[in-house]
């Protein structure tokens, strides 16, 4: 019987090993599995590679992963805002490196890690520092640059509701990068508000199969955090 929910956090987490890459779902706070990092710190994992859309917010969530020194690079999109004075403060000191992607870019490279492609060509990027070293090519006319797919070890990403077979459901913004991340590990664990029986989930509204999940853990309240 196929059953790839787990009873607990640590469990879910168990076995993410130091020098690891993780992809971590959400957009700002929306659909961010702070849960789960949450369990990753407790779980001590260190010099962790992390692709996020930003850098934190606050002192929470992957802001809190930061504080506690576990991370070696980030790769993102948006590492500067108005509440990311962690991040901040450790790339200042040199404590942090940097990858910066577009945001556009960081979805294509996904994207293409999840599908078995080699690489892609973009336009986002000709012409900056962005694309200092990178290999470019004029197509109809137009200027790219050859991005190479983002794979990950672990995707920890924040779901609405899953079953045991690990198909899920998202909510409202929390869908947002979660589904193509998923696609992109060796290993995608997922929190959830609940763990819901088999066939009780619309075949038409699940949005990532249980495929790409390989353990899911319920987690209460979840749900206030999941939009």
């Amino acid at each position: 019987m196929i059953n790839k929910s787990v009873a607990s956090l640590e469990e879910a987490v168990a076995g993410i090993f130091d020098g690891a890459t993780i992809m971590i779902g959400g957009f700002g706070t929306a659909g961010q599995p702070t849960h789960l990092i949450d369990a990753l710190i407790e779980q001590g994992a260190c010099d962790l590679t992390i692709i996020n859309n930003n850098a934190g917010n606050g002192e929470v969530g992957l802001a809190a992963l930061l504080k506690a020194g576990r991370v070696r690079k980030m790769v993102c999109s948006f590492p500067r805002q108005v509440d990311s004075q962690i991040f901040d403060d450790l790339y200042r000191r040199g404590k942090v490196e940097l990858e910066l992607v577009p945001q556009g870019n960081l979805a294509a490279r996904i994207q293409a890690a999840g599908s078995g492609l080699g690489a892609v060509f973009t336009p986002t990027g000709f012409g900056t520092p962005l694309a200092d070293g990178k290999e470019t090519r004029e197509i109809d006319g137009r200027q790219y640059v050859l991005e190479y797919p983002l794979k990950a070890d672990f995707a920890l990403i924040k779901a609405y509701e899953g079953d045991r077979w690990g198909n899920l459901v998202y909510r409202k913004a929390a869908r947002n990068f979660g589904p193509i991340m998923a696609t992109a590990a060796t290993v995608t664990i997922a929190e959830v508000s609940r763990v819901v029986p088999l066939g009780e989930l619309d075949p038409e509204n699940i949005v990532t199969p249980g495929i790409f999940v390989q353990r899911l853990v319920a987690v209460e309240n979840s749900l206030a955090q999941s939009a």
